[in-house]
């Protein structure tokens, strides 16, 4: 009796709030009707499907569907951050005069005929027993039919056309037995016609060929140089898992080590093998709490293996990269199972906790629905050469798919036989020359020099006359990447007797196939190019010592293994978040307009957890590097690799309109734009490798992408995106960052003027490289002393950290309360970074200025 009181009490309790937020969301829509060109009766019936509080914003986020007739309107979900009871920021979705444009409020054909339409539509055999299981108003639920891994869900909405029209339509899922599609879709229920149909499957098809766009560094281009064993170790005791850890990459990107206790206090307060909430694990397998972690290898999507810690928890399983994966399914499973748990713990920090909707079997009364752990599926015999994530509504798991990959066409062709660079070395062959063939061709490294004569200015480029012929003869030739054709310089080298010829790329990342030009059919020698790295190291160690080698073909190595490469993985944890988050929980399917940027949030989030110490924004980020055996510097097989400098990745927001892949390409230059954000905040900030606690700029970009996508509206377009990430930084920060943002877009054409069109649209994008009247100085006079001045933390708790862009000598730091009264004072001698301590104010919000021989300027600042 007394949990049924319990129960009925919370209900009220919820009941109470949800009407609290209706009335404030309809106060907020009613006040700014003319601006959202609504009508007054599109605010008249608004449904509250889910809320939950941002720590770092300290609000609440609210996300409320539009109705008519007390029928959703597919796919309206707004977000509204309320703080203090007031709406402070929307992202509205709504439609407007929806009166006029709904056709009908009664359906005209069943639920049940509805799944039968849309079984013809797909194609799928009749079901079998297909029966109604429960009702609940316009909500049925049929069971499986024998064509479908779950019951399908039938829900009467309305759904918005292209034509701007509302048809009346039954909202249905049916998710095929091999889990290889989840097809989320619109059945029009008076003609029984599909309207939409979008597949909650996501697959990332990372096999996606690059597009060419000016001077990019080509890929995917080269195979993987495999680290061997590590004998690292850290601490024992506790669980302990052998692993490609935080923030390697993959195997290609540092060693293996042996990690005892990763699981966070706060994301995972009882561990990783946790599910009742007590202290002591619940499972010796890799299952817990936020993940169950198996093979798939038969495709079955049922129980698979899942390797066994034991009592002590120990998953020390080896790596052979010699073998075929299968004879190492332990260890990549626990490796699946370790950064599903990374992705979990680290995000939970940044506001991806459990009411947010993130994924718990058991959510510990912290909100939210539970019972959706992630099913991670190692080695899932149902494809190749791909990765996929199913999002789910809150409540149900999702499922995590890694595949193999086949072996890699790009081969250790070269091995130095001698010297500091001994060892087999990645190259590509040459589609013209002699073929290089299991028969070895040994001999010494010359490298090529020529007389300048022409229009060439490198003596090693082969593009001139050769003026060490004599040397070359009998030898294996080495020639720079130059202006002249391969087929020309592979000729030359061959006339002055060289028995086979390595180009060197003069461009960072990968090798590149070579074409033969004009010349190549006269080519009878092998020709071979190895990348810009390797090149450099062979020619700086001829110019002192003598170098042998050996061009001979070898047969692929094994299939390389998704499990393995943890930018993959996270990418496809990343799907799980953005479409939580965009839209609230209750509402995953916000992510299927043309313009969305769901492969770009993925992207970002395997990015930014896999940055180092030393590293650098102008650096070349390729995405799904080791999968498709390429070096750490290869392209990816994005358009371009992540970069910040433009001579690497040119692309901007003009690129959408075509110029790039859809889905992929898209997302693509919207990670680009956040990856420049990031290290426009690392430039001022300095980073952090506490990814969990840190305070530098890689994590309050973090931050401002988990709250930029808790802000915007579903079906977003880049303005969305970009305008709720701003203010994420204006709400948090009190806006210390906003021309720093602002610039960061304005730079890839997301700038003020910028137009994103419809969302739906991928065609209809104007870029714009401009800023508004607050941050419009150019950029030299916004990295000048107006906007010269960073502060941080904040909010703060006292200590203030005030960075300066360049030194700006002595300054005078007042702080004013909002009474405009003067509560703290302090010369500061100001070169790079000065600290005041101002522990002494209360909390509240207070105005700082910096005034100094150059001007003045004011920043907001929270004291907390």
């Amino acid at each position: 009796m007394k949990k049924i009181l319990h129960v009925v009490a919370l209900l009220v309790v919820t009941m109470s709030v949800a009407q609290n937020f209706e009335t404030q969301i309809t106060s907020y829509l009613s006040a700014n009707r003319a601006q959202l060109n609504l009508e007054p009766e599109d605010i008249t019936d608004i449904q509250i499907t889910s809320n939950s509080f941002s720590k770092s914003m300290q609000l609440e986020n609210v996300y409320a569907s539009q109705r008519h007739n007390g029928i959703a309107v597919y796919n309206s979900s707004s977000s509204f951050a309320i703080k203090n009871g007031q709406v402070v920021y929307a992202g509205v979705n709504f439609t407007s005069g929806l009166r006029q444009k709904v056709n009908t409020t009664t359906p005209s054909i069943t639920p049940n005929a509805a799944i039968l339409k849309a079984i013809t539509a797909l194609g799928l055999p009749s079901p079998t027993n297909l029966e109604l299981l429960s009702r609940d108003g316009n909500e049925y639920l049929f069971s499986d039919g024998g064509i479908s891994l779950e019951a399908i869900p039938v829900t009467l909405v309305y759904q918005r056309t292209h034509d701007e029209r509302v048809r009346l339509a039954w909202d249905l899922r049916i998710y095929l037995l091999d889990a290889s599609h989840h097809y989320s879709m619109r059945i029009d229920a008076v003609t029984g016609t599909v309207l939409e149909n979008n597949d909650w499957v996501i697959s990332c098809n990372f096999g996606t060929a690059p597009h060419s766009h000016g001077n990019k560094v080509a890929a995917p281009l080269e195979s993987v140089l495999f680290k061997k064993e590590s004998n690292v170790e850290f601490t024992t005791g506790g669980a302990q898992y052998r692993v490609f850890p935080l923030p390697l990459e993959s195997p290609s990107h540092g060693s293996e080590q042996l990690v005892a206790d990763p699981s966070n206090a706060v994301a995972s307060p009882f561990g990783w093998h946790d599910i009742n909430g007590a202290p002591g694990a619940e499972y010796t397998i890799t299952r817990g709490n936020n993940v169950w972690a198996q093979d798939d290898i038969n495709n079955n999507n049922g129980t698979g293996a899942s390797p066994d810690g034991g009592a002590g928890l120990n998953f020390d399983f080896p790596y052979d990269f010699n073998t075929a994966p299968v004879n190492m399914l332990d260890a990549v499973t626990t490796n699946l199972f370790y950064w599903n748990n990374i992705m979990h713990d680290v995000w939970y920090h940044y506001g991806f906790d459990e009411a947010s909707g993130n994924f718990q079997e058991n959510n510990y009364g912290n909100g939210g629905v539970g019972s959706d752990s992630v099913n991670a599926d190692a080695q899932d015999g149902g494809g190749l050469n791909n990765a996929n994530f199913s999002i789910t509504v809150e409540g149900s798991n999702p499922r995590m798919q890694m595949y193999l990959w086949s072996p890699s066409d790009y081969l250790e062709l070269l091995t130095i036989n001698n010297g500091p660079l001994a060892g087999g070395h990645v190259a590509l062959a040459a589609n013209f020359g002699a073929p290089i063939t299991a028969t070895p061709i040994t001999q010494d490294l010359v490298l090529v020099e020529d007389d300048d004569a022409g229009d060439s200015t490198d003596p090693n480029d082969g593009c001139d006359t050769i003026t060490n012929t004599a040397a070359i003869n009998g030898k294996i030739a080495v020639v720079r990447r130059g202006s002249c054709e391969f087929g020309f310089k592979a000729l030359a080298a061959q006339t002055a007797g060289a028995i086979a010829v390595i180009v060197v790329n003069n461009e960072p990342g990968d090798a590149i196939v070579m074409g033969p030009g004009a010349q190549g059919g006269s080519v009878t020698i092998p020709a071979i190019m190895v990348s810009k790295n390797v090149g450099d190291a062979i020619i700086a160690e001829l110019l002192s010592a003598t170098v042998n080698g050996t061009i001979q073909d070898v047969p692929p190595g094994p299939q390389l293994d998704g499990d393995l490469d943890n930018g993959i993985i996270a990418h496809e944890y990343g799907h799980g978040i953005s479409t939580r988050l965009t839209g609230g929980p209750a509402n995953p399917a916000c992510l299927f307009n043309d313009e969305q940027m769901g492969e770009g949030w993925s992207d970002y989030f395997g990015l930014v957890l896999t940055m180092e110490t030393g590293d650098a924004g102008t650096d070349i980020r390729g995405i799904g590097t080791y999968v498709n055996g390429q070096s750490t510097e290869g392209g990816g097989i994005r358009e371009a690799p992540y970069s910040t400098d433009f001579a690497i990745n040119d692309y901007t927001y003009a690129d959408t309109n075509n110029n790039v892949s859809q889905p992929h390409g898209i997302g693509f230059v919207w990670a680009t734009m956040l990856w420049d954000m990031t290290w426009d905040l690392i430039d001022v900030y300095g980073f952090d490798p506490d990814v969990y606690n840190g305070t530098g700029g890689n994590n309050i970009a973090m931050q401002l992408v988990i709250d930029g996508l808790k802000l915007q509206n579903c079906s977003p377009g880049f303005v969305n995106g970009r305008d709720a990430i701003i203010e994420a930084d204006e709400i948090t920060n009190g806006g210390a960052n906003k021309c720093l943002i602002w610039n960061a877009f304005a730079r890839r054409g997301c700038g003020f003027s910028a137009s994103q069109g419809s969302s739906n649209s991928r065609t209809d994008q104007v870029e714009a490289f401009d800023l508004p009247a607050e941050c419009s100085l150019g950029v030299e006079d916004v990295e000048g002393f107006q906007k010269n001045f960073v502060l941080y933390p904040n909010p703060t708790t006292g200590t203030i950290n005030i960075a300066s862009r360049r030194p700006a000598g002595d300054v005078t730091v007042s702080i004013f309360d909002l009474n405009g009264r003067k509560v703290f004072a302090q010369q500061l001698e100001l070169q790079t970074i000065g600290t005041i301590q101002a522990e002494g104010l209360n909390a509240g919000m207070y105005l700082v200025t910096i005034e100094g021989q150059a001007g003045t300027q004011t920043e907001k600042l929270i004291i907390k």
